[in-house]
């Protein structure tokens, strides 16, 4: 099973080393990483996606909460949650297709960030799913040059909050 696990830990030189390396050593895969400041920037936060199951990621976050870095963790799979992605992704301008490009861009809620006279550059954001998707049909009308994504985020719903419990 996928799961979206975030970590607050300390803005310390060598705390995303040690969390990939728990990973690395224990032979678990991370498929997606983000990391940034929050609001304090003595603390950041880190998302990542990996796949196991219940007893393989309890087995992770125990593992996790010891080191010296993290602060907290939670697994925002097991929680209602809003996942997010962010998608750019640079495209050949068709000269000629059955598939209208601007009106699949319109009605997929993604933005030209950039189209010079032979590419498109598209921003969008959705989740995961819908983000695959997407790339699947710009790639029937398109020539897809690069992909960038930023990995899955996720934010609990409501008043809930990942803390540093202090």
């Amino acid at each position: 099973m996928r799961h979206i696990i975030s970590l607050l830990l300390q803005n310390e030189a060598g705390a995303l080393s040690r969390v990939a390396a728990l990973f690395s050593t224990r032979g678990y895969n991370i498929e997606s990483l983000n990391v940034a400041a929050t609001e304090s920037p003595d603390i950041s936060r880190l998302t990542l996606v990996t796949k196991g199951s219940e007893a393989v990621i309890d087995q992770i976050s125990h593992q996790l909460l010891k080191l010296v870095d993290v602060v907290n963790i939670a697994n925002m799979t097991l929680d209602d949650h809003i996942e997010a992605e962010m998608l750019l992704i640079k495209v050949v301008v068709p000269t000629q297709t059955e598939c209208n490009l601007p009106e699949l861009i319109e009605s997929s809620g993604a933005r030209v960030v950039d189209d010079s006279p032979e590419t498109f550059t598209l921003e969008m954001t959705a989740s995961s799913e819908e983000l695959d998707d997407f790339i699947a049909r710009v790639a029937d009308c398109s020539e897809i040059l690069t992909v960038v994504r930023s990995g899955a985020m996720a934010i609990a719903r409501g008043h809930t909050v990942l803390g540093t419990g202090s």
